[in-house]
């Protein structure tokens, strides 16, 4: 098939990578110059293991094109993905800046169409309703007739940064909203190598299936958190704790997130958090337990500083082994390696950062964004491996897990879990 993909984000880029690995022939429309230009050279634009190599052979073979304007682009298209960000509004609720104009700009491109309508999926997190009450009210304002120019449907992702292409392949479910519920042809030739049980349901019911999924997921977090602050007060080796608890696969099912350790952050756990809440609110549910998962994910942070400074000296200096908000990405946004600095520098400490995926000069758009607006000394704070490896610290924090810890000299180590563990023992 032919598939334009508008967002060259992390699930977009991820998108556009494993159609043309599968054989499709992809366009990648994005408003940023810099990511076009980027992709038309072959070059990933985000961090994400194995990407750059997909990108770079479907340039060099033909299938993957890159454009800032859908102009004249989609009238040969077979489907089109819509995967642009909702970041969170001031209120929590999600802002639909970007799906609404790049909806104008779809609905423009087919206002000729002559032939099969164009399946149009929306992978971008909404709230319920969004495909009926917002969606297609724009696509109204251009089509008479949607259902000869358009194929309308929701299909949720489910990947996750740093194993975005394993999640592609293996996802844990595929979850497909249309007007009727009805099976789409398209998406079925789109998703017909993977073995995922497909869910066929109306809008609604997929445009909240993300929303359960990524608040549960940060629910865990916050649970299994709570829990090793619990242990760690009464003396208690949370880590054996948890092995007991999940090893429960009747009742208690799932290990994943439940671990003591660090807070949750990223680009999708905490703005869908923020935005279920809001929605929570505006319909009048009572939804207290939703509500406090950001509150107790606020007061972990502030536990992990606490944790870290204590028994060091005011001014000392302080390494970050890791800023984005896990490994092999260089997400910053709503990362706590990024509070964890800020609330060291704002204590005084001389901090400095490692993160070998993470360059100043190469993040873009809300990643750019977000990161100078909370640490506006960024490109200051981050320094090369042998720097790292050669200067006597004070304290070196591992916040990556990327074993850099071992090779760099430090008057004291901070490592949650461990230190967690190590002091219970005691």
């Amino acid at each position: 098939m032919k598939v334009a993909v508008f967002g060259l984000g992390y699930v977009g880029l991820t998108a556009v990578g494993c159609l043309a690995r599968d054989d499709h022939e992809v366009i990648g429309i994005d408003t940023n110059p810099h990511k076009v230009e980027e992709l038309l050279a072959g070059r990933c634009p985000i961090k994400e293991p194995g990407l750059a190599e997909l990108i770079a052979t479907g340039v060099s073979e033909g299938r993957i094109h890159a454009s800032q304007l859908a102009d004249g682009l989609l009238a040969s298209c077979d489907l089109a993905l819509v995967c642009v960000g909702t970041p969170s509004g001031t209120d929590g609720s999600h802002n639909m800046t970007f799906v609404g104009e790049v909806t104008r700009q779809i609905a423009v491109a087919c206002k000729d169409r002559r032939g099969p309508p164009l399946t149009v999926v929306y992978r971008s997190t909404v709230r319920p309703g969004t495909m009926e009450n917002f969606v297609t009210p724009i696509l109204q304002a251009t089509l008479k007739d949607i259902r000869n120019k358009i194929e309308l449907v929701y299909n949720p992702e489910f990947l996750r940064e740093s194993v975005a292409i394993f999640d592609y392949d293996n996802p844990p479910k595929i979850v497909v909203g249309t007007a009727d519920g009805a099976q789409s042809d398209t998406i079925e030739r789109l998703y017909a190598k993977l073995t995922a049980q497909r869910f066929y349901t109306g809008f609604k019911e997929a445009e909240l299936t993300k929303f359960v999924d990524n608040t549960f997921h940060a629910l865990k977090v916050s649970f299994g958190n709570e829990i090793g602050r619990l242990c760690y007060n009464l003396g208690i080796d949370a880590e054996t704790v948890y092995k007991i608890f999940v090893s429960d696969t009747k009742l208690n099912i799932s290990s994943y997130y439940l671990r003591p350790g660090g807070a949750f952050g990223g680009s999708c756990l905490p703005k869908d958090v923020r935005a279920l809440q809001y929605l929570s609110s505006d319909i009048g549910a009572n939804t207290p337990v939703v509500d406090s998962i950001i509150r107790t994910n606020e007061a972990h942070k502030h536990f992990v500083f606490q944790s870290c400074i204590n028994g060091v000296a005011p001014g000392a200096l302080v390494l970050l082994t890791g800023l984005a908000f896990k490994p092999n990405t260089d997400d910053l946004r709503e990362s706590p390696n990024v509070d964890l600095a800020r609330k060291l520098l704002n204590a005084g400490f001389k901090v400095s950062v490692y993160d070998p995926n993470v360059r100043a000069e190469h993040l873009l758009g809300q990643n750019l964004g977000y990161a100078y607006s909370q640490l506006p000394e960024l490109s200051n704070l981050l320094i090369a491996r042998r720097e790292a490896e050669t200067t006597l610290y004070d304290l070196v924090v591992d916040t990556s897990g990327n074993e850099l810890g071992l090779h760099t000299q430090a008057k004291q180590r901070f490592n949650l879990r461990e230190f967690m563990r190590a002091e219970r023992r005691t």
